[in-house]
């Protein structure tokens, strides 16, 4: 069954209008766009509520219609009518998501909280209602006399499971305690995610003596100054906590006490005491997950949640966490004894403390490689780099990249292109989002305005964003990337690619594992400090000159130094997501804060690295998506480290065969086969952890 993440309400009989005039509202009739984008500059915050309520109402019609069919359920009268109903509630939600993460504001803010529990009701009303499920479950007891194929039963089999999983088999009791519990976790998920970003930009750290810049590159200084004069303090550097601001001053800033100050303002972000702290929102949201996993028959709700994963248990997961911690903590502390050596050199004596890391680890890869990360970035210009990843799906796949003038965009920032497949065959539209604003949450993802899908017999293209929160370019200077920032563009490129290649016919099984789903944007990243690719993109930004072959070798070279801190603070807070997650009860005067302190403490993680994200500002899993499921990154790389050898065992990095095979089995289908049974089917065999351990360096 079709994820319903949008769902219920009244519902108000609106007309919707081809050229959208007179006020009408553009989400109530076809949109008259090239290739059938969102108008976006025709959408106003006015016209979601209405749109969002017929759709909702169109899909109970829908629902009740299958109900109420005279015929005996079948698979096309139950199961496929199912998983199309609610096309006009996909449409608004697919633009309200969308925009409310890379472009909200007041309105939308407050309309996410008003619409949240209206969803989750609507989402309940389907899977709770009792004779839709004996439909289903009736065509699943005769699925052996149907004659369906693999993606059919594929379809029948998850439905079936969703409808389960979602309280179908509960009484009617225990169904109302669901709904409660469904509807206080997405409240509370929203309120959290809302929480955060307010406190994301409100932090500002402001410098007023230029002496306190020493240090930091001049694209660094400049940006801060364009920030200030936005903020009306022109004359001084302003710096935010958003990455491209404070990674590299942490890095690269010698004043170690503002360091402390905006590492301190970084860290303690939803855990300030304000009417923006997170604290008692996640205590909370832990509680009610816990419930709804006992009423699902779970211990806990990592449990519940990785039931449908690759991973499948908790100990699975812990397995894997436990194999790479040791070796990556070892690594950790001989890089801090690297640090506290560039402390010494510089006569101080002083123990070093997580906002001294960056700096002098900085200072000790300068001193070990003799390179410098600033070296690179005039051969990272963001086109050069936007026009490498386009070059190597096409040297892969043969598919192009060409650019759209005249389109709408989801922010006037944007930029779009459309993919043709080798023949010429339209795969769908790419928006590319690429700089920080305060509408914009943190991070970076891909995501997706429209999903693949097939209508009339005929394949439907996805229109698929990458979101970012990149350095902006500064006057007379073009936007020049780190090398985790070209590392971050080709990641979610990956998925970008994996949704324009998916070829399914139903929406149901349109998705993969949580924990399978970040193989194909982790593979992609192997490409792309590779010294055959590096010579197709990386070229400086005012000479044209193509990255030097010393400059190269010193990149690969240093590639691997770092990983025990890497690994480490990405090992802290999958271990942190899954021990909240394996409570079965939560305390009503619970700390979260404590319990992170415990949980980490007696893993012995250095004071020196704080967890990549900490319980407050733990988006990932506090505001769904990831929850009980940040390992997923790491069992992915098992995936794609082992998949790159399948490249690399040719001689050919960019080997067409390997490529072809990889698009057949892991790219095209969705999730028509359990997700190791495509792996298996692409490598021939299930992955091992070595390739992982060599990748990082710490094997």
């Amino acid at each position: 069954m079709k994820k319903i993440i949008m769902a219920a309400c009244a519902a108000t009989m609106l007309v919707g209008c081809a050229n959208n005039e007179g006020g009408c509202n553009p989400f109530l009739s076809e949109y008259d766009t090239p290739f059938g984008v969102p108008p976006f500059e025709q959408i106003k915050p006015e016209h979601y509520k209405p749109a969002f309520e017929q759709g909702m109402k169109e899909q109970i019609a829908e629902i009740e219609a299958i109900v109420n069919n005279p015929e005996a359920p079948t698979f096309e009268n139950t199961i496929v009518a199912l998983d199309q109903s609610g096309q006009l509630l996909n449409k608004v939600s697919y633009v309200f998501f969308g925009q409310t993460n890379a472009n909200t504001n007041d309105s939308l803010q407050a309309l996410s909280r008003e619409m949240s529990p209206l969803l989750s009701k609507h989402g309940d009303d389907i899977t709770m209602n009792a004779g839709l499920f004996a439909r289903v479950k009736a065509v699943r007891e005769s699925a052996d006399t149907a004659n369906l194929d693999k993606e059919q039963m594929k379809l029948l089999d998850e439905t079936y499971k969703d409808f389960v999983r979602n309280g179908a088999n509960l009484d009617a009791e225990k169904q109302e305690q669901l709904r409660k519990l469904n509807t206080e976790i997405s409240s509370l998920q929203v309120q959290f995610g809302q929480n955060m970003l307010a406190e994301t930009n409100a932090f500002r750290l402001v410098v007023d003596k230029k002496e306190d810049l020493a240090g930091l590159p001049a694209n660094l200084i400049a940006s801060a100054a364009e920030t200030a004069k936005a903020d009306s303090m022109e004359g001084k550097w302003v710096f935010t906590l958003h990455n491209p601001s404070i990674m590299p001053f942490l890095q690269y800033a010698e004043n170690r006490e503002l360091r402390e100050k905006i590492l301190m303002g970084y860290l303690n972000r939803g855990n300030n005491g304000n009417e923006n702290d997170n604290k008692e929102v996640i205590r909370k949201l832990l509680k009610a997950r816990v419930e709804k996993a006992k009423l699902m028959g779970f211990n806990n709700y990592a449990e519940l949640a990785l039931e449908t994963r690759m991973a499948k248990t908790p100990a699975a997961v812990y397995n894997l966490l436990d194999q790479v911690w040791t070796p990556a903590l070892k690594k950790a502390k001989e890089e801090l004894a690297d640090i506290q050596a560039e402390i010494r050199k510089e006569g101080k004596n002083f123990t070093a403390e997580a906002w001294d890391w960056r700096f002098y680890a900085d200072r000790a890869k300068q001193a070990k490689y003799a390179f410098d990360e600033n070296e690179i970035r005039p051969y990272l210009k963001l086109e050069n780099v936007r026009d490498g990843m386009f070059l190597l799906a096409n040297k892969l796949y043969g598919i192009s990249f060409t650019p759209i003038e005249n389109i709408p965009l989801p922010h006037p920032d944007a930029e779009a292109f459309e993919c043709k497949d080798t023949s010429g065959v339209h795969l769908g539209v790419l928006y590319l989002d690429y700089f920080p604003r305060a509408s914009k949450r943190g991070g970076a993802w891909c995501g997706r305005y429209r999903s693949q899908t097939y209508e009339n017999g005929e394949r439907k293209a996805p229109v698929v964003t990458i979101v970012c929160n990149f350095t902006k370019p500064t006057e007379g200077q073009p936007a020049l990337l780190t090398a985790d920032e070209a590392s971050t563009m080709f990641h979610e490129f990956g998925h970008a690619v994996h949704s324009l290649f998916g070829d399914v016919h139903y929406y149901g099984i349109a998705g993969v594992p949580r924990d399978f789903v970040e193989l194909p944007s982790q593979l992609n990243e192997h490409w792309v400090f590779e010294p055959e690719m590096l010579k197709l993109y990386a070229k400086h930004y005012e000479t044209g000159e193509v990255m030097p072959e010393e400059l190269v070798k010193k990149l690969e070279a240093s590639g691997k130094y770092g990983q025990g801190f890497a690994t480490t603070e990405y090992l802290a807070a999958s271990y942190l997501d899954m021990d909240f997650h394996v409570l079965t009860d939560i305390a009503d005067d619970m700390n979260v804060m404590d319990f992170e302190q415990q949980t980490l403490g007696k893993r012995n993680l250095l004071k020196q690295i704080p967890s990549r994200y900490r319980t407050t500002y733990f988006n990932h899993t506090m505001g769904g998506g990831y929850t009980a499921g940040y390992y997923s990154y790491l069992w992915a790389e098992v995936l794609d480290c082992d998949a790159y050898e399948a490249y690399k065992e040719t001689g050919d990095i960019f080997n067409k065969e390997v490529a072809a095979k990889y698009r057949k089995y892991i790219l095209t289908p969705g999730g028509i086969d359990d997700a190791m049974q495509m792996y298996i089917n692409f490598r021939g065999k299930e992955p091992g952890i070595d390739p992982l351990l060599k990748k990082r360096g710490l094997k």
